[in-house]
């Protein structure tokens, strides 16, 4: 049995009601919406007008004005989480640490405004025209790239596009680098962009009828402990098991209860839920059932839905209930917690993220 352990030991966030681990966490606790009047594209043709859309971006207040010009809203939303969370995790990557440090993403539509740009020039000024430097934007893995290309990161890359669950399997992919020794530290978690597109594909699918579509990007740094110990790191809290299940009802309880089972918690060890509920009815409530009949030992439980103030941000959603867990379980109020992705395509993903004990 692999005994080696993986724990968080930096965050950083960049969500509509708030930036910065400690907005966002205080945002939370707050009961702070980032839900507004979108101002990032025109919406008069449409009935609804608002999304979790992140005000006062400047990255360059973060990032420093250096090669910012090409790079898109994506990239630069998830840059500016990653420096947030070396700068918190006081990790600096070196020529000794570069190649065990790993990048692992969860982002499914990519750079989407992007690609529809680039296409629209292709498409009026034909291809041999349009601008080469936009390009690379429109690769669905360029924005975890950039991040290894921007910090100097040479280890793995990977981009993982599983869509409502991506933060969670970004998670479970990383973890298993870090306990089969492939890397000391990975940046990971998620981001998506809040554009035209997005907006447009959601509000004509019908997915806005209860869910309010966000952008935003969390990043964690998660570490194996003996990395962590050996730097003498803080360390926010521990990542104990990941679990996903295929498919409706089923599948969001087979997700919960092996993602227990694999970390050793059981149900009445559960101080807190960061549910998926998003105001998709058949999913929440299949998630609700899911909870009452495991929880039965239990039912005075804790239910938190986030996304009910930071808007539904699809691959980043679960990165930014991770992010949020642990910052509860740091601040000492929390001993285990589970956090839940579930799709209406039937992915479906759990983490129970634990206090560290030394």
């Amino acid at each position: 049995m692999n005994k080696k352990r993986v724990v968080v030991t930096g965050i950083g966030v960049l969500a509509s009601n708030g930036i910065g681990i400690e907005a966002f966490i205080r945002a939370l606790a707050d009961k702070v919406s980032g839900i507004k009047p979108i101002s990032l594209f025109d919406t008069g043709d449409f009935a609804i007008k608002a999304a979790g859309e992140i005000k006062d971006f400047a990255p360059e207040q973060i990032l420093g004005p250096k090669g910012l010009r090409t790079l898109d809203r994506s990239t630069k939303l998830v840059n500016c989480a990653a420096k947030f969370a070396l700068d918190d995790a006081k990790l600096k990557i070196s020529e000794e640490n570069a190649s065990r440090t790993g990048v692992c993403l969860g982002n499914t539509f990519g750079s989407l405004q992007s690609v529809c740009d680039f296409d629209i020039e292709g498409i009026r000024e034909g291809p041999r025209y349009v601008n080469p430097a936009l390009f690379p934007n429109t690769v669905i893995n360029s924005p975890a790239s950039e991040v290894s290309i921007r910090f100097g990161i040479t280890g793995f890359n990977v981009t993982i596009s599983t869509g409502f669950v991506a933060g969670i399997d970004a998670i479970s992919y990383a973890v298993d680098f870090l306990k089969l020794g492939r890397a000391d530290v990975v940046l990971v978690g998620g981001v998506e962009e809040l554009c035209a597109a997005t907006f447009i594909g959601f509000y004509k699918t019908g997915l806005m009828r209860g869910l309010s579509i966000a952008e935003g990007s969390a990043i964690l740094i998660l570490e194996d402990l003996d990395s962590a110990l050996k730097r003498k790191a803080d360390i926010y809290a521990e990542v104990l098991g990941t679990a996903s299940g295929w498919g409706g009802r089923q599948g969001i309880k087979e997700a919960i209860q092996k993602s227990m089972d694999n970390s050793g918690v059981a149900p009445e060890e559960i101080d807190c839920i960061y549910s998926a509920a998003n105001a998709n009815n058949k999913n929440d409530i299949a998630e609700r059932d899911a909870i009452e009949e495991l929880f039965t030992g239990k039912p005075d439980v804790a239910v938190n839905r986030i996304k009910h103030f930071t808007g539904e941000c699809y691959s980043a959603s679960a990165g930014l209930q991770a992010a949020a867990a642990a910052g509860v379980i740091r601040e000492g109020n929390l001993r285990n917690v589970l956090v839940n992705a579930f799709g209406p395509s039937g992915n479906n993903a759990s983490l129970v993220i634990s206090k560290y004990k030394g």
